[in-house]
Protein backbone atom coordinates (compact mmCIF):
# COMPACT_ATOMS: atom_id res chain seq x y z
CA UNK A 1 0.00 0.00 0.00
CA UNK A 2 1.56 3.62 -0.70
CA UNK A 3 2.74 5.12 2.55
CA UNK A 4 5.05 7.65 3.18
CA UNK A 5 7.19 5.38 5.20
CA UNK A 6 7.03 2.51 2.76
CA UNK A 7 8.18 5.26 -0.03
CA UNK A 8 11.07 6.79 2.63
CA UNK A 9 12.61 2.90 3.04
CA UNK A 10 12.39 1.97 -1.00
CA UNK A 11 15.84 0.76 -1.09
CA UNK A 12 15.67 -1.17 2.18
CA UNK A 13 12.38 -3.07 1.01
CA UNK A 14 13.58 -4.02 -2.20
CA UNK A 15 17.02 -4.87 -0.72
CA UNK A 16 15.10 -7.14 1.29
CA UNK A 17 12.98 -8.68 -0.89
CA UNK A 18 15.64 -9.57 -3.31
CA UNK A 19 17.97 -10.88 -0.91
CA UNK A 20 14.59 -13.46 0.38
CA UNK A 21 13.96 -13.42 -3.62
CA UNK A 22 10.52 -12.71 -3.24
CA UNK A 23 8.45 -10.95 -6.66
CA UNK A 24 7.49 -8.06 -4.71
CA UNK A 25 5.22 -5.71 -6.47
CA UNK A 26 5.14 -2.01 -5.72
CA UNK A 27 3.13 1.19 -5.85
CA UNK A 28 5.29 3.50 -7.44
CA UNK A 29 7.85 3.42 -10.20
CA UNK A 30 10.88 4.55 -8.12
CA UNK A 31 10.51 0.82 -6.49
CA UNK A 32 11.44 -0.60 -10.00
CA UNK A 33 14.25 2.06 -10.44
CA UNK A 34 15.82 0.96 -7.16
CA UNK A 35 15.73 -2.89 -7.93
CA UNK A 36 11.91 -3.94 -7.36
CA UNK A 37 10.77 -6.40 -9.45
CA UNK A 38 7.22 -5.05 -10.82
CA UNK A 39 5.41 -1.32 -10.02
CA UNK A 40 1.43 -0.62 -10.57
CA UNK A 41 0.22 2.37 -9.68
CA UNK A 42 -1.27 5.88 -10.50
CA UNK A 43 0.79 7.85 -12.45
CA UNK A 44 2.46 10.89 -10.28
CA UNK A 45 2.69 12.93 -12.82
CA UNK A 46 -0.17 12.82 -14.49
CA UNK A 47 -2.07 13.48 -10.81
CA UNK A 48 0.29 16.71 -10.89
CA UNK A 49 -1.63 17.99 -13.66
CA UNK A 50 -4.59 17.31 -12.91
CA UNK A 51 -4.21 19.35 -9.29
CA UNK A 52 -2.87 22.55 -11.37
CA UNK A 53 -5.81 21.85 -13.23
CA UNK A 54 -7.39 22.29 -10.17
CA UNK A 55 -5.78 24.69 -8.52
CA UNK A 56 -5.67 26.26 -12.01
CA UNK A 57 -9.92 26.86 -11.12
CA UNK A 58 -9.99 28.20 -7.94
CA UNK A 59 -7.83 30.86 -9.37
CA UNK A 60 -9.90 32.04 -11.97
CA UNK A 61 -12.86 31.55 -9.49
CA UNK A 62 -14.05 28.45 -8.50
CA UNK A 63 -15.30 27.54 -4.89
CA UNK A 64 -12.70 24.50 -3.68
CA UNK A 65 -15.60 23.58 -2.34
CA UNK A 66 -17.73 23.17 -5.43
CA UNK A 67 -14.78 20.98 -7.31
CA UNK A 68 -14.81 17.19 -7.34
CA UNK A 69 -13.00 14.96 -5.96
CA UNK A 70 -10.74 13.07 -8.42
CA UNK A 71 -9.09 9.69 -8.59
CA UNK A 72 -6.47 8.83 -10.79
CA UNK A 73 -7.40 7.72 -13.91
CA UNK A 74 -3.85 6.42 -15.45
CA UNK A 75 -2.28 3.97 -13.95
CA UNK A 76 1.72 3.15 -14.98
CA UNK A 77 3.19 -0.31 -15.11
CA UNK A 78 6.54 -0.59 -14.69
CA UNK A 79 8.87 -3.79 -15.15
CA UNK A 80 12.48 -4.32 -13.95
CA UNK A 81 13.84 -7.65 -16.43
CA UNK A 82 17.38 -7.28 -14.22
CA UNK A 83 15.79 -8.30 -11.63
CA UNK A 84 13.61 -11.02 -12.87
CA UNK A 85 16.63 -12.27 -14.30
CA UNK A 86 18.47 -12.67 -11.66
CA UNK A 87 15.18 -13.82 -9.50
CA UNK A 88 15.29 -16.63 -12.78
CA UNK A 89 11.58 -15.51 -13.24
CA UNK A 90 10.35 -15.08 -16.80
CA UNK A 91 8.05 -12.55 -17.66
CA UNK A 92 5.41 -13.15 -20.00
CA UNK A 93 5.66 -11.26 -23.26
CA UNK A 94 1.97 -10.35 -23.09
CA UNK A 95 2.91 -8.19 -19.77
CA UNK A 96 6.12 -7.05 -21.17
CA UNK A 97 4.26 -5.04 -24.00
CA UNK A 98 1.72 -3.53 -21.87
CA UNK A 99 4.47 -2.46 -19.55
CA UNK A 100 5.07 1.69 -19.98
CA UNK A 101 8.54 1.48 -19.06
CA UNK A 102 10.92 -1.62 -19.08
CA UNK A 103 13.69 -1.46 -17.39
CA UNK A 104 16.87 -3.60 -19.33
Amino acid sequence: MPSPFAFARRDELVRFAADKRLPAIYFAEDFTDAGGLLSYGPSISDSYRRAAAHVDKILKGAKPGDLPVEQPTKFELAINLKTAKAMGLAIPRSLLLRADQVIQ
